[in-house]
This record gives structure tokens, sequence and C-alpha cells, in this order.
């Protein structure tokens, strides 16, 4: 399973008909048909409005609460809601928000920026990398070998931290998603020394000044050891959040190397999961439970997802595609096990060692 060449997250591709293309050209005319392209501009009036409040409404909490270690469940509620911030980002640099590309970049980088702190052009040039090519090993950057690998081939290559924790990964997985959010934040401004990131200094201008911003808040209403606690306890939660939202959609699914190039259609099915559940699930993932459809269609707005969801499953049935989805915990079991599998070299050499 491969990837077409590197596609906008904004703009779902028009493949030539006839052939694996003209699978896709056809479940298109029956998602454009339904609707479900269209935009949603009330359902995310609403969905910023609260989130934003949610956000505003943390800091304020933050400042009541003051001097008290209490504040420490205010930062697990502003980890959510870093979280929530981040997945509105998410949906506005796919374009499901705004049509245009000035308004989405502006929201994108007040969101992501200055709001959290994620830095809006790396975090999009990556995300749109991964989009064209999921789940392959030299293209998608969500699967390159780091601390963790994610094939017995990147296991067998690996060196230093990662050969090392590569033995015992899947139970350091959650864990370790503690820095996530830590890694997010670095990875933001070292993208600023690339000079393909766009308006590098307006992206670093937004990210050192949430930074400033942030650190200043805690240091002036808590002492050090409550200040340093509070930043502990949200940045680790924040990056556990994150990690959760995103480790169900392609973990433990087919990866792909080399020159493997399915279809358009099958690339995006084969190699993604969806999280059944209802309400609840659809707002704590942001939607991304639906990660097949949303691979297929990136611009589909995120509430129109679960009635497409219908459609594309059953057309999967009627081509002979197999359509992967299961419940929460059973997906994160899934990339678990595989995590476990791709660490079995490693383990054998220590055993051939003994």
């Amino acid at each position: 399973m491969t990837t077409p060449a590197l596609v906008s997250t904004s703009v779902t591709p028009s493949p030539r008909r006839g052939g694996a293309d003209g699978d896709y050209a056809r479940l298109l005319r029956r998602i454009s048909e339904a609707g479900l392209m269209n935009r949603r501009p009330l359902y995310y009036t609403v969905r910023l409005g609260l989130v934003g409040i949610a956000f505003a409404g943390g800091w304020a909490a933050f400042v009541l609460v003051g001097d008290s270690w209490w504040t420490l469940a205010v930062a697990a509620f502003m980890a959510v809601t870093f979280a929530q911030t981040a997945l509105v980002m998410h949906d506005v640099a796919h374009r499901q928000v705004f049509r245009l590309r000035r308004p989405t970049e502006i929201v994108g980088r007040i969101v992501g920026n200055a709001g959290i702190g994620l830095g809006y052009g790396w975090w999009q040039d990556k995300h749109t990398r991964h989009h064209a090519n999921p789940n392959h090993e030299e293209l998608d950057p969500d699967v390159a070998p780091d601390l963790l690998v994610w094939s017995q081939r990147q296991a067998r290559a690996s060196r230093g931290p990662a050969r090392l924790i590569g033995r015992a990964q899947a139970y350091l997985f959650f864990p370790l998603l503690m820095l996530e959010g830590l890694n997010l934040h670095v990875a933001g401004v070292r993208a600023l020394r690339n000079r393909s990131v766009k308006h590098r200094a307006l992206e670093g201008a937004l990210l050192f000044g949430h930074f400033i911003a942030y650190l200043a808040v805690l240091f002036a209403v808590l002492p050090a050891d409550k200040a340093f606690a509070f930043l502990a306890v949200h940045q680790a939660l924040f990056g556990l959040y994150m990690g959760c939202t995103f480790a169900p959609n392609h973990k433990g699914m087919p990866t792909l190397t080399g020159d493997e190039r399915p279809d358009y259609l099958r690339r995006q099915v084969l190699t993604s999961r969806n999280v059944r559940g209802g309400v609840l699930t659809d707002v704590a993932l942001g939607g991304l439970n639906y990660q097949i459809e949303h691979h297929l269609f990136p611009s589909m707005p995120t509430p129109n997802l679960r009635r497409a969801r219908v459609i594309v499953r059953d057309y999967c049935a009627e081509i002979g595609v197999a359509y992967h989805e299961t419940g929460l915990i059973r997906s994160y079991s899934e990339a678990l096990k595989h995590m476990h599998h791709v660490g079995a070299p490693l383990r054998a050499e220590d055993r051939h060692r003994a």
C-alpha cells in the first residue's frame, strides 16, 4: 500500500475514470450526491465557540484557583482544551471550515502557534505528507523510526535509544506519550530552520510569544513548586491525549515500502482503522475515529463523516475491499500487539546472546 504524489490535505483528488481509479470516482459521486461534501458553517461556529469558551474559561479558573494544589485539576482540564484546540486546528488546516487559503492560514496560526504552541506550518507539511503516503515507511513521517519503530525491518536497522526502547516499546508506549506535548512544541521550533516553512518569522513570533506568555502567567500566579507541577501535569496529559487520539488510526495496520502503490481508494482504506462509538467517542477523538472516511475525503466536514461511513463501508463490501473498524479499547490492543510483534527481532537478539 502506498501513496499518490504529495496532495494537499485540503483537497480531495480527482482520479481518472476506469479501472481501480474508477472505483474512487464512483464512490466520490455517491458521497457528493448525498451532500456530504457540503460545508457546515453552523456546526463550526458552535464548535469553535465552545472550544474558545472552554479555553478562556480554563485560564480564568487557573487565575481564580491561584496558589492551591487544586491548580493541578485545572491543568488536567487545560490539557483537554489544548487537545480539542489542536483538533480544531486539524479541521481548519484541511479546509473543512474555510474554503480560502488566507483565512485558513490566519486561523490555523492563531489557534496553533499562538493558542497552544503548536507550529502550524510544520504540522501542515507533516500531515500533508502523511495523507499522501499513509503508513509508507519511507514517505509517511508518522511511521518514520525515531524513539519507536513500526516494522521489524525498522527494528533490525535501529540504533541507539530506538533499539533499546524497541524491545519493550508496547509497554512503554503510553508513558512515552506523556512526552508528546513537549515533542510537538520542540518540533515546531526546530522547523523554523527549514526554509520550506512559509512565513517563518511570523510562525516563530507567534510560537515564542505563546511560550513566553504561558510561562509568565504560570510563574506570576503560582510559586515555583506549583508552577513546575502544573507545567508537568498539563503538558504530560496534553501529550497523552493527543497520542491516544491519533494512535488508533493507523498503528497496527499494514505498512508499505518501496514502490508499492495501490490506487488511491485502497491506499487510504487498507492502511486506516475506524473506531466505533457514539457521540462521546466522536467528541473525544474529534471525528478522527472515522479515519477511513477522513482519509478518503480530507475536506469533508467532521459532522458528515458518520453518515459517510455507511456509504463507504457498503461500497467497500461491494467492490471487495477490506474495511476495518473496531471498538476503542480493541484499537489500542491491536496497535500494542503490533508494536510488540515489531520488537521481536530485538528480543530474539537478547535471547541469542544469553
